[in-house]
């Protein structure tokens, strides 16, 4: 009799099916990482389309005696005394005779519910007479809080000294302090405050984005490849010759001459989709934090790195000497300093090169350092030719 086994085949199928799915899985590509596609408009910028800063000298009133102290700020009383002038109403009023008298009149003003302030604002492109612009109102003198005021007119001049905006309104600031009996509890800034839409734009810039039929594209950022593929897409897009690359940042655009099409172009042209090229490798280092911010293109090669830290401890205590009995000395105090220095051993450590940001962060944490000695360990790094990245100290 021939006895036939049930489960050979079942084995036999699971077996087939197994080395199909391991071919199958064999022959899928390897993801690797792909810059993803940005709109044009976050990567490049029209030439002339820019804001403009403003600036401006005011008064706020309304504070809660938290004001100038006008002993100290002499300019805020001058300019109440020039704004009442232009309102009609003098406090100089000299008699004949009398000397001194406006000087005097000026220095006994107490106006704790004012404060002198700089008022600024930028003024976008394309504004017109009408529109609102939001400002920001500082403090000049010495003003403990600018909550509550209310900024009185206020005119924004632009750097051609041209007035280009009035402000004036009620202050929002996002500070909030108290004091009493020399204690003071305070969060946040008081001594600054922002007002929405708080200035009225008087008169407009004069923009120009197009002459003879041409615009210039500006990038962020310089780069050569980026630029070649902003150049590549536009004209893929609108036809060869739209783009042309004057240089690593600039280029060159056929606009149309109608002013109608040439905001349908805009439109078209900033949500163009543009893989911009890899970011040169660099490490940031912010000497007055201490903060160290690299990118993903940092990379390490193999070294060895040895690093101690040397402290100083400086430790002064007060001796007191006591004159002999009867001899009218005084007791006399000196200070009396040791001073102690500390170095720890810093033992060899060989760092391995590495790859990937992962790695070199991995790398870096091995040698246990400090931010602040692993600035320096990254620019000795650097001059030794193990860091592949540009250092920039900030």
């Amino acid at each position: 009799m021939r006895t036939v086994s049930l489960f050979g085949p079942v084995f036999s199928f699971a077996t087939r099916a197994l080395a199909v799915i391991a071919l199958a899985c064999a022959a899928l590509p390897v993801t690797t990482h792909v810059a993803h596609a940005e709109r044009l408009k976050d990567l490049a910028q029209i030439q002339g389309v820019r804001d403009n800063p403003l600036i401006g000298y005011g008064l706020v009133v309304g504070l809660d005696g938290t004001g100038d102290q006008t002993m100290q700020t002499p300019f805020t009383t001058q300019t109440l005394a020039n704004m009442l002038a232009n309102l009609g109403i003098s406090i100089n009023n000299q008699q004949a005779g009398a000397s001194n008298s406006g000087a005097n009149a000026l220095s006994s003003m107490q106006l704790k519910n004012v404060a002198a302030v700089m008022v600024t604002a930028s003024l976008p492109a394309f504004a017109r007479p009408g529109e609102a612009i939001d400002v920001t109102v500082s403090s000049l003198g010495n003003a403990k809080s600018l909550r509550g005021g209310t900024l009185l007119l206020t005119p924004l001049k632009g750097a051609d000294g041209q007035v280009y905006a009035l402000a004036q309104g009620n202050m929002a600031v996002g500070g909030a302090g108290a004091s009493a009996n020399g204690s003071r509890v305070q969060v946040n800034q008081l001594a600054a405050g922002r007002i929405a839409g708080g200035a009225i734009v008087e008169r407009s810039v004069p923009t120009t984005i197009s002459q003879a039929g041409t615009m210039q594209l500006e990038l962020n950022d310089m780069d050569y490849d980026t630029t070649q593929r902003v150049t590549s897409a536009i004209n893929n897009a609108f036809g060869f010759g739209t783009a042309v690359a004057l240089d690593g940042r600039t280029i060159q655009l056929r606009a149309p001459a109608d002013p109608a099409q040439q905001v349908s172009f805009m439109a078209q042209l900033q949500n163009l989709d543009v893989k911009p090229a890899q970011a040169a490798a660099k490490v940031i280092l912010n000497a007055r934090t201490g903060s160290i911010v690299m990118n993903q293109m940092v990379t390490l090669q193999n070294c060895a790195v040895a690093h101690g830290n040397l402290s100083v401890i400086v430790n002064t205590q007060p001796v007191v000497s006591q004159p002999g009995a009867f001899s009218n000395g005084q007791t006399v105090v000196a200070q009396q300093s040791q001073i102690s220095m500390k170095q720890d051993n810093g033992a060899l450590k060989f760092v391995t090169a590495g790859a990937n940001l992962a790695e070199v962060v991995k790398a870096l944490n091995a040698l246990g350092a400090t931010p602040a000695d692993l600035m320096s360990i990254l620019q000795a790094m650097k001059a030794a030719g193990a860091l592949r990245a540009d250092l920039e100290i900030i």
